[in-house]
């Protein structure tokens, strides 16, 4: 089993950027897929990214693509989302996910949930 905890939410300007972390616990964090989540009051949780147990497969919503962007440091136990060019529709709550995985998997269904970690853009 894996824990997970995000931090570096926070309140940014529209066409700003933020970067969340999200350090996970455990000695086999290399044998998990990991991703990104959002959700906004009164609708599901939606899919924001994904990136493969070794970081060479990522996979984004479209509506992030060219914008965000995700990346793990195996090392340190930790995934990054760095948000750029954020827009006042990006607030939510961000919610970090792990699911073991085969080598080379970006998945959308994950196991594994952090607490999530709230970013607010302004306009």
């Amino acid at each position: 089993q894996v824990q997970l905890v995000e931090s570096g939410g926070g309140l940014v300007q529209a066409g700003g950027s933020v970067r969340l972390s999200c350090a996970a616990s455990g000695r086999t964090f290399n044998s998990y897929a990991l991703g990104w989540f959002r959700q906004t009051p009164g609708k599901e949780r939606e899919f924001v990214a994904s990136i493969s147990r070794g970081g060479q497969v990522t996979d984004y919503r479209d509506s992030v693509k060219g914008r965000f962007t995700i990346s793990r440091d195996n090392a340190k136990n930790t995934v990054y989302l760095q948000m750029n060019s954020l827009k006042p529709e990006d607030t939510a709550v961000y919610y970090c996910a792990a699911k073991m995985s085969s080598v080379g998997v970006a998945t959308r269904t994950f196991d594994y949930w952090g607490q999530g970690t709230q970013v607010t853009v302004s306009s």
